[in-house]
């Protein structure tokens, strides 16, 4: 069985290996797709937070169910994978929130993931594909961390919304806004491609590039001087996220998606006279996929426009750099395990 090692950063190897066993409680998966992440591309680079090499990555996952004891699935089903592996008895997940367990070891990150001809897991993290197609499967765990954003912010039919980086994420955030109904989405990058996307293919209704354009006066204009009630970082860049702070309406909610390796600094003189509040938003849980499954089915998130570039399993590794390229506006890359 081929699977691809990111053995250290800028190093990515296939290699061979027997196929896995199945061990009780486990079934077996053949991959089809897998989405390339900024996790993956963080990774590779040297940057990603709580990772060590060598490692197996991938954890956006469509596959084909092939073996196991189970009674949920049938040969030849197609499935996702809840990549987030929790250990079910921490605080966090007593109270329903397997999705920052403090023990949570992430398929792909904190193990080796999904950048294989196959994978054995536990069948409680594979979950129906509903009759969606692989392409819509692959991209339901970007679009559940998206979900699982808006609903951290609490989005209503008042509220004005900034979404700053405007990746596959990104764009979900915009995605599930509207379905939440806001008032208003105004979309942020300094890549003119994605803000184009943007406003052409999710709907926002403003987008501005703080490389052409004072970004406190514009968002003044787009929001006749009340500034974003929800302000929502999928950058991970830490000189955007504390910028971040000077953007927020008086009583509004900063939710960070992005994460950074460094410590965030702001004026708390700005930050209390606002009340404002700071969330952080991790990972997603199995009523996050079941909503974007739902919302996918029912047609209210089309994901056709998701996926801007495809890349066989097999030529990964010597192409996978040109993932990181701006000038090939990249949107949401898929390795494609039958090319």
């Amino acid at each position: 069985m081929k699977y691809i090692v990111c053995e250290e950063p800028y190093r990515l190897l296939i290699k061979h290996k027997p196929m896995p066993e199945l061990q009780p409680g486990e079934v077996l998966l053949k991959l089809k797709k897998a989405g390339v992440c900024g996790t993956d591309l963080h990774a590779y680079e040297g940057t990603q937070p709580f990772f060590e090499y060598p490692r197996i990555l991938g954890h956006e996952l469509a596959a084909e169910y092939v073996a196991g004891n189970s009674n949920r699935f049938n040969a030849g089903d197609r499935v996702t994978v809840l990549p987030y592996f929790n250990c079910g008895t921490c605080v966090a997940c007593r109270n329903g929130h397997t999705n920052c367990c403090e023990k949570m070891n992430v398929f792909g990150v904190h193990t080796d993931g999904g950048m294989c001809e196959y994978i054995t897991l536990p069948e409680a993290y594979v979950i129906n594909g509903q009759g969606l197609s692989y392409d819509e499967l692959v991209v339901v765990e970007p679009l559940a961390i998206a979900a699982h954003g808006i609903k951290r912010a609490g989005v209503t039919a008042t509220d004005t919304v900034l979404v700053m980086g405007i990746g596959p994420i990104g764009a979900g955030l915009i995605a599930f806004a509207k379905i939440a109904g806001a008032k208003k989405i105004i979309a942020m990058d300094v890549n003119n491609y994605r803000l184009g996307y943007a406003k052409n293919e999710q709907g926002a209704d403003a987008v501005i590039n703080p490389l052409e354009e004072d970004v406190i006066s514009r968002l003044r204009e787009i929001t006749d001087g009340d500034m974003p009630t929800v302000v929502i970082d999928a950058t991970g860049n830490k000189n955007v996220m504390n910028d971040a702070f000077k953007y927020m309406a008086h009583s509004g909610r900063y939710v960070l998606v992005g994460l950074q390796k460094e410590p965030l600094t702001f004026s708390h003189p700005e930050f209390h006279k606002r009340e404002s509040t700071l969330m952080s938003s991790r990972n997603a849980t199995k009523a996050d996929f079941d909503f974007v499954i739902t919302a996918i089915k029912s047609g209210n998130i089309d994901v056709t426009t998701y996926i801007t570039h495809r890349l066989s399993f097999d030529s990964l590794a010597e192409n996978f750099e040109t993932l990181m390229d701006s000038s090939r506006n990249v949107l949401k890359a898929v390795i494609e395990f039958d090319a």
